[in-house]
C-alpha cells in the first residue's frame, strides 16, 4: 500500500521499527529551529495586534492554522460540511475569547481545545436527536486496481479509527498527523500528561491489532 492515511504510515512505520513498549515511551521534544523561532515571534506579533482590534493580523493567524485544524476535525467527524463549520467556530470563538489569551502561552494547544470541545458539543447534540456522520463515498468501479486496493486500506484504517472512543481519538490523531508533544495534547485535551501518552498508546495498540492484517501482509496472527 501507499501509506496514504498518515495513521496508518504512522502505524505501518512503528511496527517495523519500534516494537510496542509494555509502557508509553515518554515524549521527545524536537529540537527548535531558527525558523521555529522566528515563527514564533511572528505569531506572537500577530496574536498581539491581534488583541488590540487589527483583524487583518487575526485573519493571519487563521492562514496559518485552518488547514490542520479543519483536517483534525475532518478526522474526528469525517463529514467535510461538519469538519468545516466546526472550524468556522472554532476560530470565531477564538476571537470572541482572543482577550482571556495569555500572550506568551501555547496558542495551538488553546486553539485546538476550543475545536475540541466544540466537536464534543456536537456529537452530545447528535446522540440527543439519533443523528448519524454519513458514511464514506464508496470508490468508483472505474477505479484502478491497485487505487481501489489503498482506498480499501484507507477506509479500513478510518473506519477503526471512528471506532476508537472519542477520548483516544482525539489523542491519537493530535499525535499521529500534527505531531504534537503529549504536553500539548494535554493541554487541548485537559487531562493531565500521562494520561494523554496513555490515550495515545491504548489507540495504537487497539489499532494495531485490528488493522495488522491489512497494513502488514502476514502478520495478522502475531497479536496477542
Amino acid at each position: 500500500m501507499s501509506g496514504g492515511h498518515p495513521v496508518a504510515g504512522w502505524l505501518l512505520w512503528d511496527h517495523r521499527h519500534a516494537p510496542a513498549p509494555v509502557h508509553p515511551e515518554p515524549d521527545r521534544a524536537r529540537v527548535p529551529s531558527d525558523l521555529d523561532e522566528h515563527l514564533g515571534s511572528e505569531e506572537s506579533e500577530w496574536l498581539a495586534a491581534a488583541q488590540r482590534g487589527d483583524r487583518q493580523a487575526f485573519a493571519q493567524i487563521v492562514e496559518r492554522y485552518w488547514d490542520r485544524l479543519y483536517r483534525w476535525l475532518y478526522q474526528l467527524t469525517r463529514d467535510r460540511h461538519r469538519a468545516e463549520d466546526l472550524a468556522q467556530e472554532t476560530f470565531l470563538k477564538a476571537l470572541a475569547g482572543l482577550d482571556s489569551f495569555r500572550l506568551g502561552s501555547n496558542f495551538r494547544a488553546w486553539l485546538f481545545r476550543i475545536g475540541h470541545n466544540n466537536f464534543v458539543n456536537l456529537k452530545r447534540s447528535e446522540r440527543k436527536r439519533g443523528h448519524l456522520l454519513p458514511e464514506d463515498v464508496p470508490a468508483s468501479a472505474t477505479t484502478a486496481p491497485e487505487e481501489a486496493a489503498d482506498r480499501e486500506v484507507l477506509r479500513l484504517v478510518a473506519d477503526a479509527i471512528g471506532e476508537l472512543p472519542i477520548e483516544y481519538r482525539s489523542a491519537l490523531l493530535l499525535r499521529a498527523e500534527d505531531g504534537l508533544s503529549f504536553r500539548e495534547i494535554a493541554e487541548i485535551l485537559q487531562t493531565t500528561e500521562e494520561t494523554a501518552r496513555w490515550r495515545v498508546f491504548k489507540a495504537r495498540q487497539k489499532l494495531m491489532k485490528q488493522l495488522a492484517p491489512a497494513l502488514i501482509p502476514g502478520a495478522a496472527e502475531t497479536e496477542p
